[in-house]
Order: structure tokens, then C-alpha cells, then sequence
């Protein structure tokens, strides 16, 4: 039976007056719920899943493993979320390390290393193969919005729900990939957007990328129980603060949840 998602489609309207939101969600089977889902708006940190399907792809090469090696220099730090800036120099980490800082804590100096082993180009080129069709990595993280003379990294609500279930159906990179990438997902240690309303009853799994930066507020990620998987795409801008935002993230989060008969209660 096709999911009714008058409910969520009414929260989204009501979030209109408190920030401009861009919004996809779907479960895998059914007709997806857009809402601007088609309009390109910053992505922040939740470009960094691209980048994680990349060098997922690049280990499936065998070009990269998980313990190829990184070395922290003073030219690497970058401002932004994350630690990595206020560490040592000289300091060795592996591909690996880098991956999961890059994801549980959207740290911007692992995620730059990481573009520049498996490059720009071939980030957006999997992009583009994965079916994302408006969305661009153009730039690397720097812990602000581009300026005018520099190309902003960009997402589509709906090319970002298209590359979360691709992880999810297994076909952005080989099986046992994916199954790690899903587990990078789940370590994401912001619990107060998407993982404020997954329901704690056993057999619930949640993962996120977030995104912030001034005015936006950014959430990418699943919710999987025994019997359906929903996946969420939510890009807020003009948002007053960060906290209001994540609430506002957490609104919407909780009424797909309930349209796909996925909340408590």
C-alpha cells in the first residue's frame, strides 16, 4: 500500500515559517516525498557521504585499504568541526582513522585528505554514475559558506536520499563496503536531529551525516526496524539558530517516522 504523507507534507509547510526547507524522504518500494527536493542548496558535511562512497569504491579497487597511511602536516588544518586542527603535526593516522573521524565527528581535515587521495573529479563522477544529478563537490572543507568567487558544495534533497539508499540497496559499492559504510553512519555521535526521535524499542538502527554552518542546518541518514527502512534527506536554511534547526530537523524527522508507521507509540 502506498504511504499517505499528508502529515508530513503539513509539518513541512508549518517548518516554512521558521526556516526554508528542502526535503526528501522514502521508503525503498514505495513513491518518495519531496519537498524542494529538486532545488540545489548547500550541503556542508553531508557532502562528506559522497566522499565516504568514494574511497569505499577505491578500497573495492584495491587502490586504497583501510590502513594506507596519513601524516598530519601544519599545511592540513583547516577551521571547522572536528579535531585533527588542534593536533600534532607529524601525527599518523590511516585511511581508516581518517574515514571514521570524518564521519562520527565530520572532522574537515580528514575529510580534505581523503578528497585529495581519491581527487574531486572522481567523487563527482560517482555521483553523476550513482544517478545524483544536481549535486557537486566543488570545493574542500573550510568551515564557512563559499564566497562569491568560489563554487559552493551543493546537494539535491532527493540526489542525497538517492546515494543513502544506494548504501543501503548495496549498490554504491560492494556488499561488505556498504555494510561499512552503514556502520560509519551509525557512528555519528549528534543524536539531537534524526536521532532524537528514532524510536529506543529493539531492532531500530539509525545513522546520519549532519550539516551546519550559518543559517543551515543539515541531516542525511536511515532508520531500519525488522520491517521497513525509511530514508531522510533534510536541508534547512535560513534557520535562526543551530538549535532551533535541529529541533526543526528532529519535527520533520518524527513525522515521516510516523507516516511510515515507523514511530513509538
Amino acid at each position: 500500500m502506498t504511504i499517505d504523507w499528508t502529515y508530513l507534507e503539513k509539518t513541512v509547510t508549518d517548518v516554512c515559517d521558521r526556516a526554508s526547507p528542502a526535503v526528501c524522504v522514502a521508503v525503498p518500494g514505495e513513491p518518495s516525498w519531496a519537498y524542494q527536493g529538486d532545488k540545489p542548496v548547500p550541503a556542508a558535511s553531508t557532502a562528506k557521504i559522497a566522499v565516504m562512497v568514494e574511497v569505499y569504491r577505491r578500497i573495492d579497487q584495491g587502490a586504497l585499504t583501510l590502513d594506507t597511511p596519513f601524516s598530519l602536516t601544519k599545511a592540513d588544518r583547516v577551521p571547522g568541526s572536528g579535531v585533527l586542527w588542534a593536533l600534532h603535526e607529524g601525527l599518523t593516522l590511516t585511511t581508516g582513522d581518517l574515514l571514521y573521524l570524518m564521519m562520527s565527528i565530520s572532522d574537515n581535515v580528514a575529510t580534505n585528505a581523503l578528497i585529495r587521495s581519491v581527487g574531486m573529479d572522481a567523487v563527482n563522477r560517482t555521483m553523476r554514475e550513482l544517478g545524483l544529478k544536481h549535486s557537486i563537490l566543488g570545493r574542500l572543507m573550510v568551515g564557512r559558506l563559499a564566497r562569491p568567487d568560489e563554487q559552493e558544495n551543493l546537494a539535491t534533497a532527493e540526489d542525497y536520499v538517492r546515494l543513502i539508499d544506494a548504501i543501503v540497496t548495496q549498490t554504491a559499492a560492494s556488499a561488505q563496503s556498504c555494510a561499512a559504510m552503514l556502520d560509519l553512519l551509525s557512528s555519528q555521535q549528534n543524536h539531537r536531529r534524526l536521532g532524537r526521535v528514532v524510536p529506543t524499542a529493539p531492532g531500530y538502527r539509525w545513522g546520519s551525516k549532519n550539516g551546519t554552518n550559518q543559517g543551515i542546518v543539515n541531516e542525511v541518514g536511515f532508520v531500519m526496524n525488522p520491517t521497513r527502512t525509511l530514508l531522510v534527506a533534510i536541508y534547512l536554511q535560513e534557520v535562526e539558530s543551530e538549535v532551533l534547526g535541529e529541533a526543526l530537523v528532529a519535527e520533520i524527522a518524527a513525522a515521516a517516522l510516523k507516516c511510515a508507521g515507523m514511530a513509538s507509540g
